[in-house]
């Protein structure tokens, strides 16, 4: 299975009234619950492709540390590729599916209001958790299908 992940409004949710810890890496803290809902998800099977607006801040073995310093092992990491022409969420994940053949079952984590306008065919994969809380064991029900 894919998992196109995103990282603020999932991982670490946003509280504008509260600054992220950050830990030793600079990078902020994953909520636990996010933790430990992506730990129940993710399997040797799985890729994840990282959609956040982070993904070409850090190589990917940089993020598999910083995925590793939060308790979660990712054995095949990807990232859509660096968004230089500044497209929606949305737009980067049309793109990436236009050049991009995939035969096995996919799911899209994030919070982008951009993705409630995904062709069905593609909304119909999407989890959408709350910004402020992330994703969390509620969204277990719709992932593991």
């Amino acid at each position: 299975m894919l998992i196109f992940l995103d990282i603020d409004g999932v991982m670490v949710p946003a509280k504008s009234w509260k600054r992220p810890e950050l830990l030793d890496d600079g990078f902020p803290a994953f909520s636990q619950g996010a933790c430990d809902t992506l730990r129940r998800i993710i399997s040797e099977n799985n890729t994840v492709i990282l959609t956040t607006s982070h993904k070409s801040n850090f190589t990917i073995q940089e993020w598999k540390n910083i995925f590793k310093l939060r308790g979660i092992e990712i054995s095949d990491l990807k990232a859509l590729p660096e968004n230089t022409c500044r497209l929606s969420r949305r737009d980067e994940l049309l793109k990436w599916f236009k050049l991009n053949t995939i035969e096995e079952e996919f799911i899209i984590i994030d919070d982008d209001s951009s993705l409630n306008d995904l062709p069905l065919d593609l909304k119909k994969h999407l989890i959408q958790p709350s910004p402020y809380i992330g994703l969390s064991e509620s969204h277990l029900k719709e992932i593991l299908f």
